[in-house]
C-alpha cells in the first residue's frame, strides 16, 4: 500500500508541477529530466504496444499475390479491334540444389549478404520504416531477401509505411516458418530480372541461353546484379546501361571476395564482362505491329507510374491510336517504292533505312513504318534521332522571323518581316552577323551555297522557302537569332535533344535529327492553326478492364493563326509551283517541303493536309561504324544529284491510298 501511494504522490507530483513552480523564467516552461523520461516511457511504450498488437494481428497470407495469375497484355487499334498480345510473363520454378552454389551466393552478397544469420528482417529498415509513421511518405531500400521475397509473393510493389511494416511482420514470421532454403528458393523464383522473366531459371535462358545449373558465378553475379533495376542495368537497352551493368556486376564479384564467398585467385579469372545475348522477340510481333506495340509501350512507361516489373506481370488493356489502313498504306508505300531498289547491283542502294509517321493536328499518332520488319530489325526508324533535317528545316526559320522579327544592326530594334521582305538568293552570298561578316575558325568569311550553284538574284522570303534556296535561309537565320529559331523549332514541337550541333549559319538549313514522329508533330502545328498538341500513341489504358490514369499529352499555342497560315501559304506553294511540285498528285491544298542535308546523307519529304501530318526520311547506314552514308547514285540516280526523291514519292504515293478521314 506505501509503494502504491508513493507511486500516486510522485505521478500526481510530476503531473501537477508544471509549469514547474519553483522555476522561473524560461526554466519554469523546461520540464525535468524526470517528467521528460516518464513521457518518452510512456511513448515508447505505447508504440511498442501497438506494434505487438499489429504483429499479432499480422498473418502470412493463404494465397499468392496476382503474381501467381499472369496475363499477357493485350494492344488493340484504333477501332477498337485487337492487334497484338504481348506475354505470358516468362517464368519456371527450379529448385534451389539446381542453382550452383557461388551463383546462389552472388544473390546474396549483392542482396542480404547476413541472409543466413539474420531473423528476417533489417533493424536499420524498422528504424526507417518506423521513422516515417509521423510524417508519412514513402520507406526506402534495406529489405532483407526475406522480406523482398514476402514482397514479390504476398503484397505489392509500393513502398508505403504500412505495405513496409506489415512485410516485416509476415518476414519475421515466414522466417519461423521455412527454412532459410525455402525462402532463398522462393526468393529466386519469384525475382523480376528484366526481358519479360520473373525467376532465375528463365532469366539465365533469356541472357545466356541456358539453364541456371550451367551458369558460372561471373555470369550469376551479372544475373544477381539485375535484381538492383533490370529496367535500367540490361546492356543491350543502352550505352549508359552497359556501363552501369559493368560496374555493378564487378561490385557483386569484389563483394563476394570480401564476404569471403569468392577467393583472389578466382576473382582475377573474371576480367571480362560476361555479354548477355541480344533480348529474343516475340513471336506474333512481325511486320510494323512490332515497331507499333514498341512505340505505344514506351508511352506508357514515360506518362504512368507504372514500374517495367508490374507491366511484366500482365493483364493490361492498351488502346492505342494506330489505324490499321493507315499503317497498312503505309508499309505498302515504301515497299512499293524501295521495290527499284537493286542492291546487288547497286553499292549505293544498300543499307537504305526509312523512317515514317503520321500524325493528326491533335496530336494522335496514327501510322507509322519502323523498318521492314520488326523481328529482322528492331531498330524502330520511325522514331530514330541520328538523321539530320536537312532542309525539310527551314519552315521553322521562317516561322520563327514572322513571330520575332530580325535584328540587323548590333544596337537596333528587332524589325518585322513578311512574306514580302526581300533577300539576296544568290550563291556563294556572305553571310552576316549584325557585327559584319561571319567569319570560320579559318579566318575566311563564311558563305552560304544553293543547290546546284544557281542564283537566283532577289527574292523574297515566301518564294524562298517556296523554291528552296538555301542563301536566304542561312541569313534569315543569322538576323532572327540561331537561339530563337531553335526555341521556335521546340515550340512547334521538337524535342530540344535533337539540337547537338554548335549554333553556326547552316544550323538553319537543319543540322538537328529529330524522328520522323516528331517532324510530322511538328508540321502538324501549322496544320493546327499554330497550336502545338504532343504526340501520343495510347488512347486509353486499363488493367483487367479498370482505367489506369495516364498524364495528359499537353497542348500549347507555338505561332498565332497569322504565322502559322503565311507558313502554310508558302508550303502550298511549294506543292503547287515549287520544289515539291510532284506531292500535288496527292490532292488539292497540300502543304509541304522537301528537305536534302548539306552533304547528301538524308533527304526527307515533310508534308500535311487540314487532317494530316506526314514525315518521311531516307538514309543509308553503314551497319558496321553506324555512320551515315551519302545518297548519291540512289536507285541508280545521276552521281551529280543531291538529295533523292524518294521521300517525295513513299508520300505521295501512301496520301492517295491511305484513306480519308
Amino acid at each position: 500500500m506505501r509503494r502504491l501511494a508513493f507511486r500516486r504522490w510522485a505521478f500526481r507530483r510530476l503531473r501537477l508541477d508544471y509549469p514547474r513552480a519553483n522555476r522561473s523564467g524560461v526554466r519554469r516552461w523546461l520540464p525535468s529530466w524526470r517528467q521528460t523520461a516518464l513521457v518518452f516511457l510512456l511513448c515508447f511504450g505505447s508504440l511498442l504496444s501497438a506494434l505487438s498488437y499489429v504483429y499479432w494481428k499480422t498473418e502470412i497470407p493463404e494465397n499468392l499475390n496476382e503474381f501467381a495469375t499472369q496475363q499477357d497484355n493485350v494492344y488493340y487499334w484504333a477501332d477498337g479491334t485487337e492487334m497484338a498480345r504481348t506475354g505470358p510473363v516468362n517464368r519456371q520454378d527450379i529448385a534451389l540444389d539446381k542453382v550452383p552454389e557461388k551463383v546462389q551466393w552472388a544473390v546474396l552478397a549483392a542482396e542480404n549478404a547476413s541472409f543466413y544469420s539474420d531473423s528476417g528482417i533489417s533493424p536499420s529498415g524498422l528504424v526507417r520504416a518506423v521513422s516515417k509513421m509521423v510524417t508519412g511518405g514513402e520507406t526506402q531500400g534495406g529489405s532483407t531477401i526475406t522480406q523482398q521475397y514476402v514482397k514479390n509473393a504476398y503484397l505489392n510493389q509500393k513502398q508505403t509505411f504500412s505495405r513496409k511494416l506489415t512485410e516485416m511482420f509476415i518476414a519475421m514470421k515466414l522466417d519461423d516458418k521455412l527454412s532459410k532454403e525455402e525462402i532463398l528458393e522462393g526468393y529466386l523464383n519469384t525475382s523480376w530480372f528484366g526481358r519479360g522473366t520473373y525467376g532465375i531459371q528463365r532469366a539465365a535462358n533469356a541472357y545466356y541461353g541456358k539453364n541456371v545449373s550451367e551458369l558460372n558465378v561471373s555470369e550469376g553475379a551479372f544475373l544477381a546484379s539485375l535484381l538492383k533495376g533490370a529496367g535500367t542495368l540490361d546492356p543491350a537497352v543502352s550505352r549508359a546501361g552497359h556501363r552501369r551493368a559493368v560496374e555493378r556486376w564487378e561490385w557483386v564479384l569484389d563483394r563476394m571476395v570480401k564476404i569471403g564467398k569468392l577467393s583472389k585467385k578466382e576473382r582475377a579469372r573474371y576480367t571480362r564482362f560476361p555479354e548477355p545475348i541480344a533480348p529474343p522477340k516475340q513471336v506474333g510481333l512481325s511486320g510494323q505491329t512490332g515497331y507499333l506495340v514498341e512505340t505505344a509501350r514506351a508511352f506508357v512507361s514515360s506518362h504512368t507510374d507504372i514500374s517495367d516489373a508490374e507491366f511484366d506481370l500482365g493483364g493490361y488493356q492498351i488502346h492505342t491510336t494506330f489505324e490499321k489502313p493507315r499503317v497498312e498504306a503505309l508499309e505498302k508505300a515504301v515497299d512499293a517504292t524501295l521495290g527499284g531498289l537493286d542492291p546487288k547491283a547497286r553499292a549505293a542502294d544498300r543499307n537504305v533505312r526509312v523512317g515514317a509517321a503520321s500524325v493528326a493536328p491533335d496530336g494522335r499518332i496514327t501510322a507509322l513504318y519502323g523498318g521492314p520488319d520488326y523481328l529482322e530489325q528492331g531498330f524502330n526508324d520511325a522514331n530514330a534521332s541520328n538523321v539530320p533535317a536537312g532542309t525539310v528545316f527551314t519552315p521553322f526559320v521562317y516561322a520563327a522571323a514572322l513571330r520575332d522579327g530580325v535584328l540587323r544592326e548590333r544596337e537596333g530594334e528587332r524589325v518585322p518581316v513578311s512574306p514580302e521582305t526581300v533577300y539576296d538568293g544568290d550563291d556563294k552570298v556572305a553571310v552576316h552577323t549584325p557585327e559584319g561578316p561571319y567569319w570560320d575558325r579559318g579566318g575566311k568569311i563564311v558563305r552560304g551555297s544553293n543547290d546546284g550553284g544557281r542564283s537566283w538574284g532577289q527574292v523574297t522570303l515566301r518564294k524562298a522557302v517556296e523554291d528552296s534556296i538555301n542563301t536566304p535561309m542561312i541569313q534569315l537565320g543569322m538576323d532572327v537569332g540561331l537561339d530563337r529559331v531553335r526555341r521556335a523549332s521546340v515550340d512547334a514541337g521538337l524535342l530540344p535533344s535533337s539540337f547537338g550541333g554548335p549554333r553556326v549559319p547552316v544550323f538553319s538549313l537543319g543540322t538537328a535529327t529529330p524522328s520522323a514522329i516528331r517532324m510530322a508533330s511538328a508540321y502538324g502545328t501549322f496544320a493546327a492553326g499554330g497550336v502545338h498538341a504532343s504526340p501520343y500513341s495510347v488512347a486509353s489504358l486499363a488493367r483487367n478492364g479498370d482505367e489506369v490514369t495516364m498524364e495528359a499529352s499537353p497542348k500549347a499555342r507555338a505561332f498565332s493563326s497569322e504565322v502559322a497560315g503565311e507558313v502554310s501559304e508558302a508550303l502550298q506553294g511549294a506543292v503547287r509551283q515549287g520544289s515539291a511540285r510532284q506531292a500535288a498528285a496527292a490532292g488539292p491544298d497540300v502543304a509541304g517541303k522537301t528537305g536534302t542535308e548539306q552533304d547528301n546523307k538524308s533527304a526527307w519529304f515533310a508534308g500535311y493536309t487540314d487532317t494530316l501530318s506526314t514525315a518521311v526520311s531516307v538514309s543509308r547506314l553503314d551497319p558496321k561504324s553506324q555512320e551515315l552514308l551519302p545518297l548519291t547514285g540512289l536507285g541508280g540516280a545521276d552521281p551529280s544529284r543531291t538529295g533523292s526523291t524518294y521521300p517525295i514519292d513513299i508520300w505521295t504515293r501512301y496520301m492517295r491510298q491511305a484513306p480519308a478521314s
